[in-house]
């Protein structure tokens, strides 16, 4: 007992043996275990406010889901909606542009026929013109043969201003 009285080893398990046996009598294992008890009370309340936190994430990316579905579907409706109504532009517009075609046609055929009548009333002013020049050239020669009377020299003139 000697040889144990003078182990080392013997007097540490002693120490700690006296060591645990007063904390045991103090009662420093309540205080231990009431702080681990608050630390997984702590733990616990921020594992509930994760979990808590991590619905309401689930709740507003399902809310937005809902909300691009719908703007996709009102996107949606809207294209069609330009689409037809580009459509119904496209059909307005060729209805104009048929319609314009048809009344410049028709205002190119006026000027044409007021062309053509034109030149006709021109042609005609200048055959009348000249059948009068050649009427006047023919009396003038054959009342040249003739002897002048100052008579028939002045309705050869007027003859000119009536045939007109």
């Amino acid at each position: 007992m000697t040889e144990l009285l003078m182990d080392a080893h013997f007097w540490v398990g002693v120490a700690f043996v006296i060591f645990v046996g007063l904390m045991l009598a103090l009662g420093i294992h309540k205080l231990a275990w009431n702080a681990l008890g608050e630390s997984g009370r702590k733990v616990q309340a921020q594992l509930d406010e994760a979990a808590a936190l991590r619905a309401e994430a689930a709740a507003l990316l399902d809310n937005i889901k809902v909300e691009r579905a719908e703007a996709e579907r009102h996107a949606a409706e809207m294209l069609a909606a330009a689409k037809e109504e580009a459509e119904r532009f496209g059909v307005e517009a060729r209805a104009k542009l048929a319609e314009q075609i048809e009344r410049r046609g028709q205002m190119a055929e006026r000027k044409i026929a007021q062309a053509e009548a034109q030149a006709e009333a021109d042609v005609r002013a200048a055959a009348a013109d000249l059948a009068t020049q050649m009427a006047e050239q023919v009396l003038v020669q054959r009342l040249a043969a003739t002897s002048a009377d100052p008579l028939i020299d002045k309705a050869i003139g007027q003859l000119a201003g009536k045939l007109q």
